[in-house]
């Protein structure tokens, strides 16, 4: 290093270390802060009163740091735009010793988009605007004042169409007109079916002739769950047209003219709102390589949002598999695919190992000692959170090689693909060329997933696959389409000595039987709470394990509003799994094994869980051997033990969010008003959970629990002050009174502040509809509640 350089760096530390009191027996611990903020100065140094201007410059000054003291990049408040994504490499890692901290101050967040103006109405008999863009930009998504506004789109039925091997023919007159549209190829049909969630575009459209792009039709339509033939046939749609403007807040993207098309309702305008459009298609991308992993880098505080993810609408389509799984090529196919490949067939089989994975918005491989701490991954076009995935779905070109990777206490909402995916699906994933590639030690803990999955409904909340010692526990999850928890995968086909089930297939014609284990193992799932799932997809489980997993867990859980499908679910090769002290509430199967003659779903144990509603279907005895002992069906008021794991399950008490639903213990039903009510004095009751916005309610700095909002904003409220046990318990506007004040206790109890007594089901009963009232407290299960 030339001695002028030597002195910059050394100005620099001395510019922005500050010294960290450490105990009296340690040394002192110096840390550098490199502050970067939207309006500073690549040309500053980075310190407090000099800040640089961009993630970038902070990254470069960061690298000349790492291998002397402690860096914390600090991310003033704004947003952080970023022209491509920020990329880590073992440069980037804390050396010798030290740490790099990346760090969001209060209002900082790091945006993908870019924000859109510019408005004037284009066609006003339709409420139509148009904003100019830049020319070439392509998304899939646009944010409107936060949410995420549908694209112009419009739903037909699978009658108005017939299916043939290069696209479809318009069987519905109605629908002729396709024929006249513009820019035909960027026209986009989906299939929602069973559990695959299938994207195919249009290459033309003549008369009746719709001409589809391939491969993309093609691979959309051999397999299982097919776009042609669905398990359960779900609606199709067809997206991306101007002409599909039909309905306000749908909006259209032309890149060839660089014009932003939305619409509106009657009498409204997009002036003014906050119009995001995502031009990035990952915000970081974190590699190093399997000898030099990047290494000791924590992520705090940090609000990732606004990307996309193009290929869906490209040639290779979205040929959904299962869980964010696609065909990214072109296969040999039968020629009579349509027929005799709509339930599987030896040549699909060859595509097996070559299935891709949607890539995240921040991907982590080649790593070890990274920490994502009270994030938000928010308004995001795929996965939030990418660990060890395949290469492919890492830009960087290197996948697997995740190790000692910790997630806790972040926030993934409002993405169009799963929250967390760690692992990969791939041969290298599940018997590695290297030991460096295998994914080990990932803990998932605390973190609040919910309403992901929006536009990619075949994905769970969080997945994890070929991992060894996967701990994801204390989590909430909630709102999908689809499952909440999956884990493994593979369907058992390459766990030692192969499955029956996939000779007969014929996979084994493109790959070997495999003598030793794979890399999925240990993994614990315990002590998470999920609910609200399977809106859309109907075929999986909110508790989810796929082939052999030595070692696992899934234990005090608490599942509950599945729509009465499946609680837990054990899969295809599902081998030595521990499913106990799970609490199960009104599902339609609350314990499944996907079991035959032929798939090894075997020596699995179901043990001490508690369920109200719901078949047993876990295949016991000889060829499996599954076991069911201790499990109890509840009628009326759930014991102590169900009552300790819904009370303890989810986000860990201190740190859970103030919004949600209030559930009673005993009855394992939902605090509720009665029928959407916001009429003052409507008493409140209990109900079966069922997400609605008469089940969500929000404590309040100053303790009040109010539920609805804006103008029909309720309080729940003891009725007019009265302090007596019996004292109803209603809704009312909100005064700040002190008969409005509600206390949280440790014990489980919710005391009045005005009364001191407690939250109660009036005469311990447990049906939908049975009153709360104020009642002396007596610590019965009726007074327990937790907030989820």
């Amino acid at each position: 290093m030339p001695p002028c350089t030597r002195s910059v760096v050394a100005a620099l530390v001395a510019a922005t270390t500050t010294l960290i009191a450490a105990p009296a027996h340690a040394a002192d611990i110096s840390v550098a802060r490199i502050v970067v903020a939207p309006s500073g100065n690549d040309l500053d140094s980075g310190a407090a009163d000099r800040p640089v201007a961009t993630l970038a410059k902070a990254q470069e000054i960061a690298r000349t740091l790492s291998a002397k003291t402690d860096v914390v990049v600090q991310l003033a408040g704004g947003v952080h735009r970023l022209s491509e994504p920020l990329k880590f490499t073992s440069a980037d890692s804390g050396r010798n010793g030290h740490t790099v901290t990346w760090q969001g101050m209060p209002g900082a967040t790091v945006s993908g988009g870019q924000p859109v103006t510019g408005w004037t109405l284009h066609d006003s008999a339709a409420n139509i605007w148009v904003a100019p863009v830049p020319q070439g930009v392509d998304s899939r998504q646009l944010y409107v004042d936060g949410t995420l506004a549908p694209r112009a789109s419009i739903s037909i039925s699978r009658n108005d169409v017939q299916i043939t091997t290069s696209g479809m023919t318009i069987t519905n007159p109605a629908l002729n007109y396709l024929a006249t549209l513009p820019q035909q190829n960027r026209i986009e049909l989906e299939s929602l079916n069973s559990f695959t969630d299938r994207y195919s575009p249009v290459q033309s459209i003549s008369g009746t002739t719709i001409t589809m792009q391939q491969p993309a039709w093609n691979n959309n339509n051999w397999g299982y769950d097919t776009l042609a033939r669905p398990f359960a046939g779900g609606g199709l749609t067809l997206h991306n047209s101007y002409s599909f403007l039909k309905n306000a807040g749908q909006w259209y993207l032309d890149p060839q003219a660089g014009r932003l098309y939305y619409k509106t309702a009657a009498g409204q305008s997009p002036v003014g709102r906050e119009i995001v459009l995502p031009r990035l298609t990952s915000l970081v991308q974190m590699s190093g390589s399997y000898a030099d992993p990047v290494r000791n880098i924590t992520m705090r505080d940090m609000v990732f949002e606004h990307t996309t993810w193009l290929q869906p609408g490209t040639s290779i389509g979205y040929a959904n598999q299962q869980s964010g799984t696609f065909i990214p090529a072109a296969y040999q196919m039968p020629g009579d695919f349509l027929t005799s490949c709509q339930s599987g067939c030896q040549l699909f089989e060859a595509a097996r190992n070559g299935w891709g994975q949607m890539p995240a918005a921040v991907q982590v491989s080649a790593a070890t000692g990274i920490t994502f701490t009270n994030n938000t991954f928010r308004h995001l076009g795929q996965v939030g959170l990418g660990i060890g995935n395949d290469a492919n779905a890492n830009q960087s070109g290197i996948g697997l090689g995740a190790s000692t990777i910790t997630v806790s206490q972040n926030t993934f909402t409002n993405l169009s693909g799963g929250g967390i995916v760690v692992g990969g699906v791939r041969p290298d994933a599940h018997h590695p060329t290297n030991p460096a590639m295998v994914n080990k030690d990932v803990t998932i803990k605390n973190n609040l997933v919910t309403d992901v999955a929006k536009d990619y409904k075949d994905m769970a909340g969080i997945l994890s696959t070929y991992v060894t010692h996967a701990v994801i526990e204390h989590n909430e999850v909630s709102n999908l389409a689809y499952d909440g928890i999956d884990v493994g995968w593979g369907w058992g086909a390459n766990d030692p000595g192969g499955s029956q089930d996939y000779r007969n297939r014929g996979l084994y014609n493109y790959q070997p039987v495999y003598t030793t284990p794979t890399t999925l193992r240990d993994t614990i799932v315990r002590y998470n709470v999920v609910h609200g799932t399977k809106k859309s997809l109907h075929d999986g489980g909110s508790l989810y394990n796929l082939s052999a997993n030595p070692g696992g867990s899934i234990d005090h859980n608490l599942i509950y509003n599945n729509r009465s499908t499946v609680g837990l679910y054990l899969d295809e090769g599902s081998r030595y799994v521990n499913v106990s002290n799970n609490v199960v509430i009104d599902s339609g199967v609350w314990a499944f094994t996907n079991a035959s003659s032929t798939n090894n779903t075997s020596g699995s144990v179901f043990d001490t869980n508690w369920y109200n509603t719901g078949a047993t279907r876990v295949a016991t005895g000889p060829p499996h051997n599954n076991v069911l002992r201790g499990n109890v069906q509840v009628t009326g008021a759930w014991p102590v033990g169900a009552q300790q794991v819904m009370a303890q399950a989810g986000i860990e008490s201190a740190l859970r969010p103030s919004t949600g639903e209030v559930l009673a213990l005993a009855a394992g039903k939902c605090l509720d008003v009665p029928n959407n009510s916001t009429t003052p004095g409507t008493q409140v009751q209990i109900w079966g959970c069922v997400g609605g916005l008469n089940q969500s309610w929000t404590r309040t700095a100053s303790g009040q629990l109010t539920v609805y909002s804006g103008g029909n904003l309720r309080c729940m409220t003891a009725l007019n002050n009265q302090t007596a046990p019996g004292t109803q318990v209603v809704i009312a506007q909100c005064t700040g009174g002190a008969n409005q004040q509600w206390k949280f206790n440790t014990n489980g109890t919710i005391t009045g502040a005005q009364s001191g007594i407690c939250l109660d089901i009036n005469g311990a009963a447990t049906a939908n509809g049975t009153k709360i009232i104020l009642w002396t407290c007596h610590g019965g299960s009726n007074q327990q509640w937790t907030l989820s």
